[in-house]
């Protein structure tokens, strides 16, 4: 899925408003404790992410019926929340909502 530039720069201030609002899992082991307890509503997974990351955290979100949005690198995930992340997951199911609505 594709979109255009500034729906990504949208997308990624509202991955640092959330961060700001305490509202996100970051890290692998802590998102799939996450999805595990259903605390997770939308995981962002970097696309420069190792394949068996990769094929852990869609297993676990596809389980748990989560999306997950593979269109940032770990550079732009890292400057929008100001931590080198490779895996996010959105807690707050607000957040969530407008995240997936500004991919369509």
């Amino acid at each position: 899925m594709t979109i255009d530039q500034a729906q990504q720069q949208k997308l990624l201030g509202l991955l640092g408003l959330a961060q700001r609002a305490r509202q996100l899992t970051t890290g692998e082991e802590l998102v799939v404790s996450g999805l595990s307890k259903q605390q997770i509503k939308l995981i962002f997974l970097a696309s420069d992410t190792g394949v068996n990351t990769q094929k852990k955290i869609r297993d676990k979100a596809n389980f748990n019926h989560i999306p997950v949005i593979e269109i940032f690198t770990t550079q732009q995930l890292t400057q929008a929340i100001g931590q080198p992340r490779k895996v996010i997951g959105i807690n707050d199911p607000g957040f969530a909502k407008g995240m997936v609505s500004l991919m369509r």
